[in-house]
Parts: C-alpha cells; sequence; structure tokens
C-alpha cells in the first residue's frame, strides 16, 4: 500500500468515525438521557396545525433516534457503511421537513456539519475505507 493509499484510507476512517459518534450521540442522549417522549413533547406544540399527528411525529421521533443510534454504531465500526450512509441521509431529509415545518429559518448548527459528512462518505469511494470490520473479515 503506497503513502497515498494509506492517507486516503486514515482520512476515511477519521470521517467515518467521527460521522458514527455524531449521529451515536445525538440518540444516545435523546433515548438515554433526554428521554424519547420529552422529544416529543418539545416538538408537539410547534407541529400543532400540520400534518403531523401525535401518532405520526412519536412514531418519528422514535425511528429516527434509533436508527441514529444503530447507524452510529455501524458507521463507527465499518459495517455496511453505504447502505447505513443511505438510511442516515433519508434520516436527514426528514428532520429537515420536520424543522422546517416548524421553523423555516431554523438553525443548522448540528445539522449542516452532519450533512456535509454524509456526503463527503458517499463521494469517496468504498475502496479507501480498508479500516473496518468488515473488511477485517473479507481478508483472503
Amino acid at each position: 500500500m503506497t503513502e497515498t493509499e494509506i492517507n486516503q484510507s486514515v482520512a476515511l476512517l477519521l470521517i467515518r468515525v467521527i460521522t458514527g459518534i455524531l449521529f451515536f450521540f445525538q440518540a444516545y442522549d435523546k433515548i438515554f438521557k433526554l428521554g424519547i417522549k420529552n422529544v416529543i413533547w418539545t416538538f408537539r406544540d410547534s407541529l400543532s396545525g400540520t400534518f403531523l399527528k401525535d401518532g405520526l411525529l412519536s412514531s418519528a421521533v422514535y425511528i429516527s433516534s434509533y436508527l441514529e443510534l444503530i447507524g452510529g454504531a455501524m458507521l463507527i465500526i465499518g459495517f455496511c457503511r453505504d447502505q447505513v450512509l443511505y438510511i442516515l441521509g433519508f434520516d436527514m431529509l426528514i428532520v429537515a421537513l420536520v424543522f422546517s415545518m416548524v421553523k423555516p429559518m431554523w438553525d443548522m448548527q448540528f445539522y449542516f456539519p452532519r450533512l456535509v459528512l454524509i456526503i463527503t462518505l458517499l463521494l469517496c469511494p468504498p475502496a479507501w475505507d480498508r479500516f473496518t470490520i468488515m473488511s477485517f473479515f473479507n481478508k483472503p
């Protein structure tokens, strides 16, 4: 492996693990510290009068939180990277829709970096991602 290939692999490892950590701990906070019910209550009043009824809001928060927790963990170890990125990207679309319904000009300080990291990972060739649990088990 050349020095350039090593640098590409290490760079991708850092981006992937940092992205995974951001998603994992955001979800961990929502699920285990704040509590999903409190997250739902935070949005309930802001979304009254929209098509998001209580059942749909509750389902969206539960599903989003667990997708982010599991997806973050999977990114950290490098398991099914592209599939996880597709799922987290779809999750980001839903989050953007909901936040835009709450407040059209919402603060993107936490959203935008995650979006950029997902896009960056999707644009990097999977061949560069050598330090994964998948590559460990696929050794010849």
